[in-house]
């Protein structure tokens, strides 16, 4: 049986610093700090690898900037019902750019290619989310 290599810290310590300034970017101070206050020494590994892997290697990436990571994030906790991690994604997405009419474009194509059920929960929740935001779109006939 072979011993697997060492954990190269110098890069880890890399990933975790992007990742945590992406983060921050990202989800806004006031969301990360709130994580970080509720880390448990059960919960920190898992904070850890979201911090260096999620945030530190894959939203630092180079081939799509974060609009479109955005738009996919949102079809994708849509898709798989996770309404938390949604609502918190929706106010990410107006950090990283995108507009409610963007929003509401993505949620639409999600219902096309998930479910109208997919979709109708996500609306609902990104609706919240503008309305908390202030950032709702204009109403339907109004000029915008």
């Amino acid at each position: 049986m072979t011993t697997p290599p060492p954990p190269d810290t110098a890069s880890d310590e890399a990933r975790r610093a992007s990742g945590t300034a992406v983060r921050r970017a990202v989800l806004g101070d006031a969301h990360v700090d709130r994580a970080t206050a509720a880390t448990t020494p059960f919960t920190a590994p898992f904070q850890d690898l979201i911090t260096r892997y999620a945030w530190g290697e894959i939203w630092t990436r180079p081939g799509l900037d974060r609009k479109v990571r955005s738009c996919v994030t949102l079809t994708a906790l849509a898709a798989l019902g996770h309404h938390n991690e949604l609502a918190m994604h929706v106010r990410a997405a107006l950090r990283n750019g995108l507009t409610p009419e963007e929003i509401q474009e993505v949620l639409l194509q999600t219902a096309v290619y998930a479910g109208v059920p997919a979709a109708n929960t996500a609306f609902a929740i990104a609706q919240r989310v503008l309305d908390e935001e202030g950032a709702a779109p204009p109403s339907a006939g109004q000029a915008g």
